[in-house]
């Protein structure tokens, strides 16, 4: 039988979201958008319609995507095969032009068409433009993958203080001009970074850190920095689980305030984590500062 909420439920339901609505208004939100979430239709329509939601609620909302399934997709159709080292994809010339027209072109115009018809106001933007991010080459083996030297944030605080929702791909460019796959984590990173953001939100494929990671009931809540490396030495962090963790340290050391890993296959997952007590997925912070009573006071 269908769940069926009576009015008065439906507006518990917003009171109980007051406080977190007061807390991220006018905040900026970074999210990055990609994996199992981007490739199913039904959940892609809710991601796009708890954008549009935070967005008219007043949260300065930044929407950083990939499209990996997308290139590769398009590569088979061209008869040319995926090439990955260290979990970052290989990218000849050729490949860089698969990349620029999947990510910049038929995946960003989608979801900024999305949030059009969703209701809400948003202009696409790749990392080329305005030299958003300026690359150099990150490893001679990996041929056109860049790693980000400077970001120029401009373009996208000019969008925000427009009324508009920023939607990034991640191709960024080098001083001669010549185009750079970038890994998506990364550059929501640093994007973040540059605007000082209140939350990163990496959408992800896993419910988030996991302390058996066959075991989705060990989620680890919430991390300081400081307890990164005994989860490194345990092998709790480990895999492709290590480099998302990292772009988070690199966030918080560029002054987000926190960042959280989360299931992007769950729906709504990004309102339960802003709009709610429990939240989704992993939260990571800088270590909270420790009282000291000789320094502050206390005898």
């Amino acid at each position: 039988m269908q769940n069926q909420l009576t009015n008065m439920e439906r507006a518990e339901v917003l009171t109980a979201a007051l406080p977190y609505i007061r807390k991220y208004t006018g905040k900026v939100v970074v999210v990055k958008y990609g994996g199992n979430a981007m490739i199913n239709e039904q959940l892609k329509q809710q991601v796009m319609e708890d954008i549009v939601l935070l967005w008219l609620i007043g949260v300065r909302i930044v929407l950083v995507h990939g499209g990996g399934p997308e290139i590769n997709d398009l590569m088979d159709r061209l008869g040319k095969k995926p090439v990955f080292v260290d979990g970052l994809r290989v990218t000849d010339k050729e490949t860089m032009d698969i990349v620029q027209m999947v990510l910049a072109g038929k995946v960003n115009k989608t979801l900024v068409n999305l949030l059009e018809m969703k209701g809400g106001k948003a202009v696409g933007l790749s990392g080329m433009d305005g030299r958003l991010l300026q690359c150099v080459v990150k490893d001679e083996r990996l041929g056109f993958v860049g790693e980000i030297q400077k970001v120029h944030i401009n373009p996208v605080t000019d969008l925000l203080d427009r009324g508009y929702i920023p939607v990034i791909s991640t191709v960024g460019c080098d001083k001669s001009g010549n185009a750079y796959n970038i890994n998506g984590d990364t550059a929501a990173a640093y994007i973040a970074g540059a605007l000082q953001a209140e939350r990163m939100i990496l959408m992800t494929d896993i419910a988030g850190v996991l302390r058996d990671k066959n075991d989705p009931s060990t989620l680890i809540p919430r991390i300081q920095l400081d307890e990164l490396p005994s989860l490194y030495q345990d092998g709790i962090i480990s895999g492709g689980m290590i480099p998302k963790v990292e772009c988070c340290a690199t966030a918080l050391s560029r002054g987000v305030h926190n960042v959280t890993i989360m299931d992007g296959r769950v729906p709504h997952s990004i309102l339960m984590e802003l709009l709610t007590d429990e939240g989704a997925g992993t939260m990571l912070t800088r270590p909270e500062p420790r009282f000291d009573s000789r320094k502050d006071g206390w005898e």
